[in-house]
């Protein structure tokens, strides 16, 4: 597709930057030590199937989702590689079956339910995750749930436990030092202690980036790789070995040169102190750009100079101020990207990068650039 034939607004997606930030976080971990690549949300905003494709072709080892629908789309762009589902529902049980996915189980409850419907289907060492909580508080067995769970799996042989897991709460907060180690120690006693009472030793993992990045002692038999595979870290000196994946492009739909004085927007909200040229962009909060950025909060790139966003963001449009700078009706506008980070613009709008790219609307067509 030529330049010009590129949708005005549009979600790029670069797969080449993917590589070198799946490439930068395979080489923090050592050799046998697998690699799971987090593509729920959409792949982070992005393109989840595209994502994920690529990350075979890398050479990764295990892909996760959030819930089945977004396994469900995966096994349906084709994808075979392994696919944890890390919060599964009751009423999706058998289509996670009949879609070859692999449920993590977090509760007695989801674990009872699973292991009715792999009876009902007929199932036989079905591979499951048994999740423990060791101080994230979200989801998650307690260890003291352990003889629990050993007697549901003797009493059936329809499920196979591949791996027992945990997340860490605090892994890019080194002050949390103590908090972090106390979370690992006890995910190491969980694992010894069912296999004490199981006879079974599954893989296990616990990191996420930031655990990547910050406890090698936390890397385990696997690691999960979520936000860095896109070009985060939370940590600035590493966020300059990543490529942000996603560019968020639009362009220059109409400028306005406004009098001392006039307003712009609704409410008017914008009150201008001098002759300025307003330029309105073709993408609102309906697309992803919050309210919290308008008003001069948040800024985007205009032929390579910053123009704050004023006035209230509107449903399908923004106004950024472009006095100053040498542009025209058409021009490309880079609302975050390599040259504007999104951790940056999610900073100016009090939130983190997650937010942003994950709030990016399908209806921004994705632009996929660069595959392998």
């Amino acid at each position: 597709m030529s330049r010009t034939a590129l949708p005005a607004t549009r979600l790029e997606i670069d797969l080449a930057a993917l590589g070198q930030n799946y490439n930068y976080f395979r080489n923090k971990i050592g050799t046998g030590i697998k690699m799971l690549g987090v593509v729920k949300a959409y792949g982070y905003g992005s393109e989840s199937a595209a994502m994920a494709k690529e990350l075979v072709k890398l050479g990764v080892d295990y892909l996760a989702v959030a819930y089945v629908r977004e396994g469900v789309a995966l096994r349906d762009a084709g994808v075979q590689l392994p696919i944890l589902v890390l919060h599964p529902q009751p009423p999706d049980l058998p289509e996670l079956i009949d879609r070859c996915l692999e449920p993590a189980l977090y509760s007695p409850r989801l674990l009872k339910a699973f292991v009715d419907v792999a009876q009902e289907k007929d199932q036989k060492d079905y591979p499951v995750h048994i999740k423990f909580n060791t101080g994230l508080n979200r989801l998650g067995f307690w260890e003291n749930d352990l003889e629990w769970i050993s007697s549901q799996l003797q009493k059936t042989r329809s499920i196979k436990v591949l791996s027992l897991f945990s997340h860490l709460a605090a892994s890019d907060d080194l002050d949390e030092d103590s908090f972090n180690q106390r979370q690992i120690d006890r995910f190491k006693s969980i694992a010894a202690n069912f296999e004490a009472q199981t006879g079974m030793r599954p893989f296990l993992h616990q990191s996420n980036t930031s655990g990547i990045l910050n406890y090698p002692r936390a890397h385990f038999d696997m690691v999960r790789c979520g936000i860095g595979l896109h070009g985060f870290s939370n940590d600035p000196s590493v966020d300059k070995e990543l490529i942000p994946i996603a560019t968020l492009m639009t362009s220059i739909s109409q400028l306005h040169k406004i009098e001392p004085g006039e307003t712009v927007g609704y409410n008017r909200a914008y009150k201008a102190d001098g002759y300025r040229t307003i330029a309105t962009l073709p993408l609102g909060h309906a697309d992803g750009i919050v309210r919290a950025l308008g008003n001069e909060n948040g800024s985007v790139m205009v032929n390579g100079a910053v123009a704050p966003i004023v006035g209230n963001v509107c449903m399908d449009m923004i106004m950024v101020d472009v006095s100053g700078i040498d542009c025209k009706e058409g021009d490309p506008v880079e609302v975050f990207g390599q040259n504007h980070s999104a951790a940056a613009m999610a900073a100016q709008a009090g939130s983190i990068s997650y937010e942003l790219i994950t709030a990016i609307s399908q209806r921004v067509p994705r632009v996929i650039l660069n595959p392998a």
